[in-house]
């Protein structure tokens, strides 16, 4: 039986804080996902018990609102209270997880989070990560965590990374991705643009895969709360597992 499609979405939610009225709403957030219906969702800048959004919870307030009950957060960052960092909601459990540091040098702290998602059509390794704001620095963070034993232990599984890049200038795909055998799926460019999100010119969430996957469409997310609810748009991939 051919498999359905797996929905993935990546977003940075700017811990729920708007992009131009700065306001904190967490439910503006969970309807712009909750509309896209994702299977996984890959979630950057996720604040918890922090003051700026209300000592909220927000790893478990969005597990339980998306119905999405497997859960896995990475704290990258921590404040006077509380802290931020990414987040994997997934609808069908983790086989493993794995949580890396990509900090570099003195810059500010980076991680990126590995799951083996067990679908029912097999096995599918995802990375979700926020990437640094130098050039020098996300190529850095890009080959460590390629060439990281706990990455390689999901060799052979179809692959996707996701999250928010910041690669203005779109060079981690002509590099590091291109040597390692990964395609980006949000090309070209300008049909990818997510940030900022009120008036998008810079294609800074992106989508690389490798393995045994067809993706059969990717989109960003233009809808007027969309456009409100977070500095960043969502990006939304739908793919078919095959070889399982």
């Amino acid at each position: 039986m051919r498999p359905r499609p797996i929905r993935l979405l990546t977003y940075n939610i700017h811990k729920g804080i708007g992009g131009r009225d700065r306001k904190y709403s967490l439910e503006r957030v969970i309807e712009v996902i909750a509309h896209e219906k994702p299977d996984l969702a890959c979630l950057q800048e996720v604040d918890n018990d922090a003051r700026r959004s209300s000592h909220d919870d927000q790893p478990n307030r969005l597990a339980e609102a998306l119905g999405l009950e497997h859960c896995l957060y990475q704290v990258n960052h921590r404040l006077k209270r509380g802290g931020y960092g990414n987040l994997v909601l997934a609808r069908w459990p983790f086989a493993s997880k794995h949580q890396v540091s990509l900090k570099y040098g003195w810059r500010k702290t980076r991680g990126a989070q590995m799951v083996r998602v067990q679908t029912p059509w097999g096995g599918l390794h995802v990375v979700n990560w926020h990437l640094g704001l130098a050039e020098h620095e996300r190529h850095w963070q890009v080959n460590h965590l390629l060439e990281h034993d706990l990455f390689r232990q999901g060799h052979g599984l179809p692959t996707l990374i996701v999250g928010d890049t910041n690669d203005w200038r779109q060079t981690l795909e002509r590099g590091p991705f291109r040597r390692h055998g990964f395609h980006q799926v949000t090309s070209p460019p300008s049909r990818f643009r997510s940030f900022p999100a009120y008036i998008a010119v810079g294609a800074l969430d992106k989508v690389y895969a490798k393995g045994k996957l067809e993706v059969e469409d990717a989109k960003v997310v233009h809808t007027k709360l969309a456009r409100m609810a977070s500095d960043h748009l969502p990006v939304v991939v739908d793919f078919r597992l095959h070889g399982h």
